[in-house]
């Protein structure tokens, strides 16, 4: 399922446009919408576990390990 989020702060990120392409950097700027499916995950930094997520665009593209902490649901 397909949801609205909005970025609390800004931040760099790499694409997946394909599993044969390198990635993509770009800049997610603070206050931006995305239209994205969610896979949620936990991984382990040297602080702790930490709730994370991949995102899945119509498109087929994909950014990987976004911190919950930087989004919320807008629908």
């Amino acid at each position: 399922m397909y949801h609205i989020i909005e970025l609390f702060t800004s931040l760099v990120a790499d694409v997946q446009v394909s599993p044969r392409k390198p990635l993509e950097r770009v800049l997610l700027v603070k206050g931006s919408r995305l239209r994205a499916e969610l896979k949620p995950y936990v991984v382990e930094s040297v602080h702790g576990p930490v709730e994370v997520t991949d995102l899945l665009f119509e498109n087929g593209c994909c950014i990987r390990t976004v911190p919950f902490a930087c989004l919320t649901f807008v629908d």
